[in-house]
Formats: structure tokens, C-alpha cells, sequence
């Protein structure tokens, strides 16, 4: 089992750390990204958003990316499709919290 974490983890930082650009930005680009960007935040960057949107793109949808995408502009969002009883948002939540955990061993901030 941590052979198979290792190998995933391994994947996910291979695709946040390369890029053919001499700027050294991660070329993971997608609504992720973007919406990481846009939020403004103050650990926010272009490799560390990259990298995160290379987590994305390994363990969600397009479709779920785009559903998790609101949760930049709208926190409360997040913590109502935590709390739904519906069994889709609770399968989407369960996939989401693998994104994150998964985002947050693999994608640490540069200060």
C-alpha cells in the first residue's frame, strides 16, 4: 500500500514540477489554476496553483474540477456539499478531500 502512495505521489510531483518555459511556471493550467490565481490568495503562485492544478488533474473530473472551482469564491459552498446528505455530493465530496490531501502532501507554498 505505501509502494502505491509513493507511486502516486511520485506522478503528481512529476507533473507539477516540469515545464519546457525558461520562467520555471508549472504548464498545468486549467480552471483550477486559474480559479487559484484569481482568489488572490497570499501563498498563491504560479508553481504552487500549477501543482495543485496537476493534482487535479490526476484525481478529479473536468466536471468535478469545475464544481470545485466555485469553492474559491464561495466557501460556504464547500462546507454546505460537506454536509449534503445527497449521494452525489457526498461521492463528490469523498473524491475532493482525496484532491486535497493529495494537493497538500505534494504542492507546499514557496515563501
Amino acid at each position: 500500500m505505501r509502494y502505491l502512495f509513493l507511486v502516486g505521489a511520485l506522478a503528481c510531483l512529476a507533473s507539477c514540477g516540469g515545464d519546457s518555459r525558461s520562467s520555471g511556471v508549472p504548464s498545468a493550467t486549467g480552471p483550477i489554476s486559474q480559479a487559484c490565481m484569481a482568489a488572490d490568495r497570499k501563498a498563491a503562485s504560479p508553481a504552487l496553483c500549477g501543482c495543485v492544478q496537476g493534482v487535479a488533474n490526476q484525481t478529479l473530473s473536468g466536471r468535478d474540477q469545475s464544481r470545485a472551482v466555485a469553492f474559491f469564491t464561495e466557501p460556504q459552498l464547500a462546507q454546505d456539499t460537506r454536509q449534503s446528505e445527497n449521494p452525489s455530493s457526498e461521492a463528490f465530496w469523498k473524491r475532493y478531500k482525496g484532491f486535497t490531501e493529495m494537493a497538500s502532501q505534494v504542492c507546499v507554498p514557496v515563501a
